[in-house]
C-alpha cells in the first residue's frame, strides 16, 4: 500500500446519494499500467465504519425500493442503458487507460454490458412466479418471487464495468439495495458505473459506492447484520474467505472464481480457425479474464502444424499503450500482476516444457514505463506440470499433447477448475461426447473459451463457483426469495389439516 500526498484528485465514496470523501488515512495511486507517469487519482482505503454506513444507507431505502412496482425499477434501469450507450467511446478510453486493454477490447466489454442492462432492465416486466393447480377444491396456489434485502457486490478490477453491472443490475430490478466493493485497481470505472445509474434516476442510499480493502472493508459489509447476500468475483483465496464468513451468517454467498480453461483440437480440425481462436482467447485482455484458454490439448498427429501457425500467429500479436492504434495486447495490470507472470514463465522453464516463443519481459522504449510481457507459447507441457495446473492469469499458453479423445478430455477435466472449454472437430460424435464429459459450466464448439451472452447463465463447476449462476434468468434465482401462497375461497373451515 502506497500513501501519497493529495496532489491528484481522491475518488470519493456515494453513500446515501452523495459523494463524499473518505475519512480514511491512507490512498492507493491510481496510474496507467501502460504508462505508470500517467497519474489518475487516489482510491481511498475507507473505514470499516463508512463500509457500515453505506450498509445503513441502503437499509433505509430499502423498504420504499422494494415497494416500486419491478416495471418502474426496470425504466431505471432501461434509462441507464441509454445513458451508457451515449457514453461508450468516453467509457471505453477510460477503461483502457485505467486497467490496460486496448481500446477495442473495452468497446467489446462496454457492448456487453449494455447488453446485460438492456436484459435486466426487461426482467421488470418478467418477474414471474407459478401458478399450480392445488389438491384441494377452491384453493388458489402460486408463488412469487421477492427482494432478499440489502445485498453486497464486491468485484474484480479484470472487467471492471460488465461485471459490476451484471451483478448490480438484476440486484436492483428485483428489489434489492445495493452496496458496491469494485477492487482498489479500478475506481474510477466504478464511479462512472455509479455515476450513470445515478444520473438514470436511482432513490437516493439504493446505490452505494465504498472504496477499500477487502479486509477492512469487505468484512465490515459481510458481517453487518444487514447484509442478507454476497456476491462475488474473484480469486479462489478470496472467494472461500467470504463463503466461510457468509456461512458463518446463514446469508446467500455466490463466488465467481479461478478458471483454466482448454481448448481440446482433434486431428480433423480446422487448424486455421482453432489456432486463430486459441490466439485470441490466450492473449485478448493480455489474459487477463477467467474465460482466457490457458491450455490448448491437442491430438499428436496435427500437434507439429498446430503450434507451428500458433507461434507464427503469436509472434504477430503487437503488444503496447491499449490507447494506441493498432495495438492487439496491452500491459499487466500492476507490478504484482507482471511479476506473477514472470514467475509462471521461470516455472514452465524449470518443469521441462518447450518455451516455443515469448517467455520475456518487454523491455526497452516506452515498454519501459509500463508492464509488458511478451505472448507466451509453451510446448510439451504435461498435466502434471504446475504449468498445466494453476492459473497464472495472464498471456501464457500451455500446449499438452494427447493420442486420441478419451485422452484430451481426461486431460482437459485435470484440474480443479471448470469455467469454459472449447473442442475443435468435425465429427459430430466427438461434439456431444465432449459436451457430455467436460467438467465445464459452459462449452463452446468450434469457438474458443471467451464469451457469452447477457441472457445466458454464466458460471462454472468445481472449484470455479459455488451459488446459483449469473447473468440470464438465474441471476434473478440468486436475488429473490419465493414465497409459497394459499388462498382458501371456499367460505367454510376446513375438516382436517389435509383435506
Amino acid at each position: 500500500m502506497t500513501t501519497v500526498a493529495r496532489a491528484v484528485k481522491p475518488y470519493r465514496n456515494f453513500i446515501g446519494g452523495e459523494w463524499v470523501e473518505s475519512k480514511g488515512a491512507q490512498n492507493v495511486l491510481n496510474t496507467n499500467p501502460a504508462d505508470t507517469r500517467d497519474m489518475l487519482g487516489l482510491a481511498p482505503q475507507s473505514t470499516a465504519d463508512e463500509a457500515r454506513a453505506a450498509v445503513d444507507a441502503a437499509q433505509a431505502a430499502f423498504p420504499a425500493w422494494r415497494d416500486t412496482p419491478a416495471p418502474v425499477r426496470g425504466r431505471i434501469l432501461f434509462k441507464a442503458w441509454q445513458l451508457m450507450d451515449q457514453e461508450k467511446e468516453q467509457l471505453a478510453r477510460l477503461l483502457t487507460r485505467e486497467e490496460g486493454k486496448t481500446v477495442k477490447e473495452s468497446m467489446g466489454e462496454i457492448l456487453r454490458t449494455i447488453n446485460v442492462l438492456e436484459y435486466a432492465a426487461a426482467e421488470g416486466r418478467r418477474l414471474a412466479g407459478e401458478t399450480l393447480p392445488s389438491e384441494l377444491p377452491r384453493n388458489f396456489a402460486y408463488t412469487l418471487r421477492q427482494p432478499l434485502g440489502v445485498v453486497a457486490c464486491i468485484t474484480p478490477w479484470n472487467f471492471p464495468v460488465a461485471i459490476p453491472c451484471w451483478k448490480i443490475a438484476p440486484a436492483l430490478v428485483t428489489g434489492n439495495t445495493v452496496v458496491f466493493k469494485p477492487a482498489t485497481l479500478t475506481p474510477e470505472t466504478a464511479a462512472a458505473v455509479v455515476s450513470i445509474f445515478e444520473r438514470a434516476g436511482l432513490p437516493k442510499g439504493v446505490l452505494n459506492l465504498i472504496l477499500g480493502s477487502g479486509g477492512t472493508v469487505g468484512n465490515a459489509i459481510i458481517d453487518h447484520p444487514a447484509v442478507r447476500a454476497v456476491s462475488f468475483t474473484g480469486s479462489n483465496e478470496i472467494g472461500a474467505q467470504i463463503y466461510a464468513r457468509g456461512a458463518a451468517r446463514m446469508i446467500r454467498v455466490q463466488c465467481e472464481m479461478g478458471g483454466k480453461n482448454p481448448v481440446v483440437v482433434m486431428a480433423d480440425a480446422d487448424l486455421d480457425v482453432a489456432v486463430e481462436a486459441t490466439a485470441q482467447g490466450a492473449f485478448g485482455s493480455t489474459g487477463q479474464r477467467c474465460t482466457a484458454t490457458s491450455r490448448v490439448i491437442v491430438e499428436e498427429p496435427v500437434a507439429d502444424v498446430f503450434v507451428e501457425r500458433l507461434a507464427a500467429r503469436t509472434r504477430r500479436i503487437r503488444v503496447g499503450n491499449g490507447a494506441a492504434e493498432g495495438v492487439d495486447m496491452g500491459p499487466a495490470v500492476d507490478d504484482q500482476q507482471l511479476d506473477t507472470d514472470l514467475r509462471y514463465l521461470e516455472i514452465g522453464r524449470s518443469e521441462g516444457a518447450t518455451l516455443v516463443c515469448g517467455g520475456e519481459r518487454l523491455a526497452g522504449g516506452d515498454y519501459d514505463q509500463g508492464f509488458y510481457v511478451a505472448p507466451t507459447v509453451f510446448d510439451h507441457v504435461t498435466t502434471g506440470m504446475r504449468l498445466a495446473q494453476e492459473e497464472i492469469f495472464g498471456p501464457v499458453v500451455s500446449v499438452v499433447r494427447v493420442r486420441d479423445f478419451d485422452e484430451a478430455v481426461a486431460a482437459a477435466n485435470s484440474v480443479r477448475y471448470g469455467l469454459s472449454s472449447a473442442i475443435f472437430t468435425r465429427d459430430s460424435t466427438n461434439v456431444f461426447r465432449f459436451v457430455d464429459e467436460i467438467e465445464a459450466g459452459i462449452v463452446h464448439v468450434n469457438s474458443g473459451t471467451p464469451g457469452g451472452e447477457a441472457q445466458l447463465p454464466f458460471g462454472g463447476t468445481k472449484d470455479t463457483g459455488v451459488g446459483p449462476r449469473e447473468q440470464g434468468s438465474s441471476a434473478v434465482e440468486f436475488f429473490t426469495e419465493v414465497k409459497t401462497v394459499y388462498v382458501d375461497y371456499t367460505g367454510a373451515p376446513r375438516k382436517s389439516s389435509i383435506y
